[in-house]
């Protein structure tokens, strides 16, 4: 039986010491297979995953498979839930931020409407700025969602393609101030696997309304049924919907944008730098134009293949099972395609990317590393605004600063709207037309 001290090793007694007797060597004892961690067996027996696989099988059975798909999507939505567990809990009960911070006290942060208002300087005119900024609220912004609904809504349920599932609901002023008017195209979050209008969005397509603009509110085709890169093809139906009738209801076809939360802000993103990536049209027409004007991605996910992190290897994982149904390590074309951070261009529409601080869902690093990208590479106009103390999904949850975020975005979208205007009448006026 061999030692465990190596050969050419040698144990002399000091002086003054006795020399004690030798030991038999220690036999180390087989421990057998390594037993897979609780995350592995959690992975393994996750009654999530064998749901979503049974309900993905069922429906793909002919008459009765569609009765299926809503089950598979709970199922998908369970899946998320659990990839995002570890860093809520962490929030709420170790008061920890991803980065391993302490949550901040609310009354150690700066108000939120300084914040925005020095996150537009040198973007927005010092008069556009000088306004009286709204006040905290402290209702959830949720809580109005049906008054502003009831006060803004103008179409509900409009196609804006052949697909059941393809639905937008027009928000605008019975009075619009002006005509045409700008439009906003406003994509929904859900984890990539729920893609439904409702409650999301409103705060902003309220304030908007107000302001003169037209909104659309869009549903989307979503995983588990309708794997990557449907999602995405979806919302550039829309954008090429927009661009072909919304005259139709005073909208101007010339200043389209689109903005998204979540997944929403991915998808807001990817749509705004891939307007000549055929692979992501699907069934559109060979001339459908899908160019935006501007972009806001807010607290939205920008990389679809760092998996630096264990949370950033988790949601990976996710995209993996239930989103693109790939591999990473086998496909890697695909996610580097589906990352915005990947696909940043100098040609790039003018970007404003909005991020909480203390965002669990989606740590901030996401929208800093991806805001940083677009400074270097775009020659467009770039802002980052990060709300310090903000959650995910703040804009339902947070009354005390939602008010002055979507203030802000309202404010870039001004000044980008005019800018576009003023180039535009430039144009004509050299071409003499």
């Amino acid at each position: 039986m061999e030692s465990n001290r190596p050969a050419d090793a040698t144990v002399t007694p000091s002086a003054g010491e006795t020399e004690s007797p030798s030991e038999e060597p220690t036999e180390t004892t087989p421990t057998g297979p390594e037993l897979p961690s609780p995350t592995k067996w959690w992975n393994i027996f996750n009654p999530a995953s064998h749901l979503l696989r049974v309900t993905e099988a069922c429906a793909a059975l002919p008459l009765v498979g569609k009765r299926f798909e809503a089950l598979g999507g709970l199922a998908a939505m369970a899946l998320w839930g659990c990839r995002v567990a570890p860093e809520m809990v962490s929030y709420l009960v170790q008061k920890k931020l991803p980065t391993g911070e302490p949550k901040p006290r609310r009354e150690d942060l700066p108000p939120a409407h300084e914040v925005s208002a020095a996150a537009l300087q040198g973007l927005v005119s010092p008069e556009r700025l000088d306004i009286d900024w709204p006040l905290p609220d402290r209702l959830p912004p949720v809580l109005r969602y049906v008054r502003k609904r009831q006060q803004y809504l103008h179409r509900p349920s409009v196609r804006y393609g052949p697909a059941p599932g393809q639905l937008l609901e027009i928000w605008r002023r019975d009075d619009l101030p002006t005509q045409p008017a700008p439009v906003l195209v406003y994509v929904p979050g859900g984890g990539w696997v729920h893609g439904k209008r409702m409650l999301q969005g409103h705060a902003l397509m309220s304030h908007l309304a107000r302001q003169g603009w037209i909104c659309l509110a869009i549903d989307y085709r979503v995983s588990p049924h309708h794997p990557w890169p449907r999602h995405v093809a979806d919302v550039k139906a829309a954008v090429a919907w927009a661009r072909a009738n919304i005259a139709e209801y005073g909208g101007n076809p010339e200043f389209v944008a689109v903005a998204g939360s979540s997944a929403g802000g991915h998808l807001a993103a990817l749509t705004g730098l891939t307007h000549d990536d055929s692979d992501f049209h699907l069934d559109l027409a060979a001339d459908a134009d899908t160019t935006v004007d501007a972009v806001v991605g807010i607290y939205g996910r920008y990389d679809w293949v760092d998996r630096s992190t264990p949370e950033r290897d988790r949601f990976v994982e996710f995209l993996e099972h239930v989103v693109v149904k790939k591999r990473l390590a086998r496909h890697p074309h695909v996610f580097r395609n589906a990352s915005p951070i990947a696909r940043v261009r100098p040609d790039a529409p003018p970007f404003l990317i909005v991020h909480g601080s203390a965002d669990t869902v989606i740590p901030v690093a996401q929208a800093r590393e991806f805001a940083d990208r677009l400074r270097e590479v775009s020659r467009s106009t770039v802002g980052y605004l990060e709300v310090p103390g903000a959650q995910h999904g703040f804009d339902l949850t947070d009354g005390a600063r939602t008010d002055s975020v979507i203030t802000a975005i309202g404010l870039f979208l001004d000044e980008i709207h005019e800018s576009a205007g003023t180039a535009r009448a430039d144009l004509l006026t050299k071409t003499g037309i």
